[in-house]
């Protein structure tokens, strides 16, 4: 497929998703998170690749949904096409329930369906230019992608509501303390702080890697009970999987393990 709003390349076993409309913020339109949507459909169904890293071209990474298309959205006469807001409740749910560990690098202003998009990561790293905050008051609107409701689970209740009211930003820095943030760099270095980690991801097993994260998720909202039950049964089930006997003669041979994925 040929992207316009989007780049999208493979390195090694990590692709890279670029949203590329710098002149809008690289704002989420329809085509782009139609783009989006299509790109995470590939990544899904190639085994090769194994970490997506998500970032952005220009100086924002995100600042959130194009209101100007959304607005154009909202007067056209019902008549059942999908608008943009249809689009980006399904890239969200991709998103959330991606398979494989996703790094979002942000290269600079991240706002309201931007901070959204980050809230999706596993890692989230971030150049020294970053400004982070939500912003929808700011414009009249409301969350749509986990702002309200995420948020607060991120970074402290108090905090979240602080920021969700007043649509103040602040700089990376701050969410690094607040633990958003896994790691701030210089802006020159920023794609090549993600790929390191997404290489030292990579090289662990696709298998655990895909249940780690699935666990991860699923207690968020479970009794505890629950989810180490949960746990204990996957680790049981992991026993009969080639990288979990891989993993082990690796460590009594000590050579580095290659794992398979299955």
């Amino acid at each position: 497929m040929v992207y316009e709003a989007i780049i999208y390349e493979k390195k090694q076993q990590s692709s890279w998703i670029y949203l590329n409309r710098p002149e809008e913020m690289n704002s989420l339109s329809k085509k782009m998170t139609m783009e989006i949507l299509q790109a995470l459909e590939e990544i899904e169904q190639d085994d090769d690749i194994r970490v997506v890293i998500l970032s952005g071209k220009g100086k924002a990474f995100c600042a959130g949904a194009d209101l100007k298309e959304l607005l154009r959205d909202l007067n056209k006469d019902p008549d059942g096409e999908k608008g943009i807001l249809d689009y980006a409740e399904e890239l969200f749910r991709k998103l959330n329930y991606l398979s494989k560990p996703l790094i979002v690098a942000l290269n600079g202003v991240t706002l309201a369906g931007g901070l959204e998009l980050a809230m999706t990561a596993d890692i989230v790293v971030a150049s020294e230019k970053t400004k982070i905050g939500d912003g929808h008051a700011n414009f009249g609107v409301l969350p749509g992608g986990g702002g309200a409701v995420r948020l607060h689970k991120e970074i402290g209740i108090n905090r979240a509501k602080y920021l969700l009211f007043t649509g103040d930003m602040f700089p990376a820095k701050e969410w690094k303390d607040y633990g958003f943030v896994h790691e701030v760099v210089p802006a020159e270095e920023l794609n090549e702080t993600a790929q390191k980690i997404a290489d030292k991801v990579a090289a662990k097993s696709p298998l655990v890697l895909r249940e780690m994260k699935r666990l991860v998720r699923d207690s968020a909202d479970q009794k505890l009970d629950t989810s180490l039950r949960q746990e204990l049964l996957s680790l049981k089930n992991h026993t009969h999987s080639y990288d979990f006997s891989e993993g082990l003669s690796a460590f009594s041979e000590k050579r580095t393990p290659e794992f398979k994925g299955y």
